[in-house]
């Protein structure tokens, strides 16, 4: 978390949540005795439940005190914040670790796409945490013997609940960037019909091996379903080849050679064709043509196609 959306933590009563993991159950992390806690946490939700205007208010405040969720409007703060209040105190009634789980994932799905980051999650869901723990220190303070056995029902309840959205929400993260990753992947190697059996594969960007395979994937389906008879494969986007993608482009060729399309590679910078040179690529299994331009016209050539310019043909 940076330094603008620091949370305050009272220390004095709200135990550190240490590393998230995953849950296991509340009968497991609930301290004390098991009876003591059921009949405390009913009357914690009602609590909660009685006083959630003013701690929902509060929370919000405190929210934008630490500059957090930023990237939503005040509409959508006030509607998840009400939500997130609303679920918080429900896992804690039932303490079901299905609903524990099935809230943190819908959290994560509703504010991912909004460019709310892990650490602002984490941050609001200790905010409350702690604006709860203030709201049962200031019921139970006259009662200190009270106060202490409500804490030992509330915070291992509520510790479980955070860490199990931050380790959500990083979970649902990383399953959108995989998703990202991929659509990336395959708007960034479209495989082109020129014309009738004729393809251009146009590779812009870095190539690595994991780009390569699916590359080939790619251009091999595309042959099958245009049946085409030509490929061209210009590489005048890619900044540098490797050994092992310069290897599987050679494979991609003899593949395409396989499904019946010759391969004509456009575009080799004079560093690319150095590098090929230099790691001992078989070159004479690879049909190179300096630019896209002359490659179409290559590619075509070997379809039997004739090129005139339309004023020669009038005449």
């Amino acid at each position: 978390m940076d330094e603008n959306s620091t949370v305050d933590v009272d220390a004095s009563y709200v135990e550190a949540g240490g590393t998230p993991q995953a849950p296991e159950g509340f009968p497991d992390a609930l301290a004390g005795d098991r009876q003591d806690v059921d009949q405390l946490l009913p009357q914690l939700v009602a609590h909660l439940g009685e006083h959630r205007t003013k701690l929902r208010q509060e929370w919000a405040s405190r929210i934008q005190d630490a500059r957090l969720l930023q990237a939503m409007t005040p509409q959508e703060m006030a509607a998840e914040t009400t939500s997130v209040y609303d679920n918080y105190v429900e896992v804690l009634e039932t303490g079901s670790v299905e609903a524990l789980q099935h809230y943190a994932r819908d959290l994560s799905e509703r504010i991912i796409p909004r460019g709310v980051e892990t650490h602002e999650v984490v941050g609001i869901v200790l905010l409350l945490r702690d604006v709860l723990a203030r709201s049962l220190f200031e019921k139970y303070q006259q009662d200190f013997a009270l106060l202490n056995r409500v804490l030992d029902a509330y915070e291992p309840a509520a510790n479980r609940i955070a860490n199990t959205v931050a380790v959500s929400f990083v979970d649902e993260r990383e399953r959108v960037i995989r998703q990202q990753q991929d659509a990336i992947r395959e708007l960034s190697t479209p495989v082109l019909p020129v014309r009738e059996r004729l393809l251009i594969l146009p590779i812009i960007g870095v190539l690595d091996s994991e780009r390569a395979r699916q590359l080939t994937e790619q251009l091999l389906a595309a042959i099958r379903i245009h049946r085409a008879k030509v490929v061209v494969i210009d590489i005048t986007g890619a900044p540098d080849v490797d050994e092992a993608v310069a290897n599987h482009l050679v494979r991609t060729v003899d593949a395409s050679r396989l499904m019946g399309a010759s391969a004509i590679i456009t575009g080799l910078s004079p560093e690319i064709a150095r590098t090929l040179v230099t790691i001992g690529v078989d070159l004479s299994k690879m049909n190179t043509i300096g630019d896209l331009q002359g490659g179409l016209e290559e590619a075509e050539r070997l379809l039997g196609y004739t090129v005139t310019r339309q004023n020669d043909s009038a005449e």
